[in-house]
């Protein structure tokens, strides 16, 4: 299966969220990326507002290019409604043969990072603590970097997000996120190859 996957911020696109994505469905074996906030999508998307009207555009524009389902992530960044607009784009009606999979990360994606400290460790190469609630966190970005900098290891943070992607706990990581990550996996579980009655649901 042929996938285009859109988010919002480099560590995101470095190549963590592809890593979670194939983990989630191993049969997606080809994954381009972009970026959400391009403006040059341009395509009539009716009556649809906010980020509803944006996932929209790039449903149709991963149409367009020829891919066989979309999976795009946003992050909430203390705007709720954009869970209820995204969910109204992953549950519109279009009549367009392309699955998709639609997610928004609580707080930011960067609380996925947060969940299983086994991984943390792991990848830093020190013990670390159980962090609070992921999605409770007032900036998840700022705790990973505070994290990195207690590593010995020299790494970016994109490396980081990257390594920790690869070794997460899956179940543990939807049992810590389950306002975010949890929709999320189960949208991204079940895209299947497309057939003539395909709504994208």
């Amino acid at each position: 299966m042929k996938v285009l996957i859109v988010s919002e911020g480099k560590h995101e696109l470095s190549g963590a969220l592809k890593t979670l994505v194939q983990r989630l469905a191993p049969s997606i074996k080809q994954c381009d990326q972009d970026r959400v906030s391009r403006n040059d999508i341009h395509v009539h998307c009716g009556k649809t507002k906010g980020y509803a009207k944006r996932a929209v555009r790039w449903i149709r524009e991963a149409q367009k290019r020829g891919y066989d389902a979309l999976v795009l992530v946003i992050d909430q960044d203390n705007h709720p409604e954009r869970t209820r607009e995204l969910d109204e784009a992953q549950e519109s009606g279009l009549t367009i043969r392309i699955r998709r999979a639609l997610g928004v990360a609580i707080r930011t994606f960067d609380a996925w990072m947060l969940a299983d400290e086994r991984a943390l460790g792991a990848v830093l190469g020190y013990i670390v603590d159980r962090q609070p609630s992921p999605e409770r966190i007032a900036d998840p970005k700022s705790r990973c970097l505070a994290l990195l900098k207690g590593s010995k290891k020299r790494m970016t943070p994109s490396d980081m997000y990257s390594a920790v992607a690869e070794d997460t706990d899956l179940g543990t990581l939807e049992a810590r996120c389950p306002k975010g990550f949890a929709p999320f996996a189960k949208r991204v579980r079940m895209l299947r190859a497309l057939n003539s009655s395909n709504t994208g649901r």
